[in-house]
């Protein structure tokens, strides 16, 4: 079976570090989706409107290896203990395809792409190939009772975030609370506890340098890329 990408998604993450570690965790977090010329026909997408979410389905293209692994180190278990690679989320797969849930907030008409999809709660590199688009169904794709093992540990897990006024300033006012919620989630490895290290996350055309002591995030300078 052949799989190639119908479209690529367009976020303001050039790098890996600093994405959201699932969809949804910062729902003010956009992207547009791109379809690649062959799948620009309209028809492709009549009725998607009258849903509100979408399911993507999509290349983990950073993270393609000849062979795999099968345990993993999840992050957020502190990177030391291994679980298995079905038991967890690692882009490091057999078939690197990855899953996120989106929300659908409008349909753009453009004159050059076709229909672009606006989608917020995004956790996509930009340019991710994305394979598939299907809609999401709550009666069939919610669990309300469902059981998440170490991943319900760290579902309420938020940083405290300061960004002194001149740097806040620096970012575009409707790209504020986004970049906020990036922060406030954690970009960091949990093994990563030096509270002098100084880490920079790449963000639209910004690099966000910031420092965590404890629970606060403390941003210390914004240079412009």
């Amino acid at each position: 079976m052949e799989i190639k990408p119908i479209a690529h998604i367009r976020t303001d993450f050039k790098e890996k570090f600093g994405i959201p570690r699932q969809s949804g965790r910062v729902p003010s977090l956009k992207g547009k989706i791109v379809f690649a010329p062959e799948y620009r026909n309209p028809e492709a997408l009549r009725g998607i409107e009258e849903f509100s979410h979408l399911w993507l389905i999509f290349d983990f293209s950073e993270a393609h290896r000849e062979e795999w692994n099968a345990t993993v180190r999840p992050p957020r278990l502190g990177g030391n203990k291994r679980i298995g690679v079905f038991a967890s989320r690692s882009p490091f797969r057999p078939n690197p395809i990855g899953l996120s849930s989106v929300k659908l907030e409008k349909i753009e008409k453009t004159e050059n792409e076709g229909l672009v999809l606006v989608v917020a709660g995004v956790d996509l590199l930009d340019n991710t190939p994305i394979f598939d688009i299907k809609p999401y169904l709550p009666y069939a794709d919610s669990h309300p009772d469902a059981v998440g093992s170490y991943g319900e540990e760290l579902k309420e897990y938020k940083l405290l975030v300061d960004i002194p006024e001149k740097l806040l300033n620096m970012i575009p006012e409707d790209k504020r609370e986004t970049v906020k919620a990036c922060l406030a989630d954690d970009p960091r490895p949990s093994y990563q506890q030096d509270c002098e290290r100084i880490y920079s996350m790449s963000f639209s055309d910004m690099d966000i340098h910031f420092k965590v002591e404890e629970n606060r995030l403390t941003v210390t300078d914004i240079t412009k890329l």
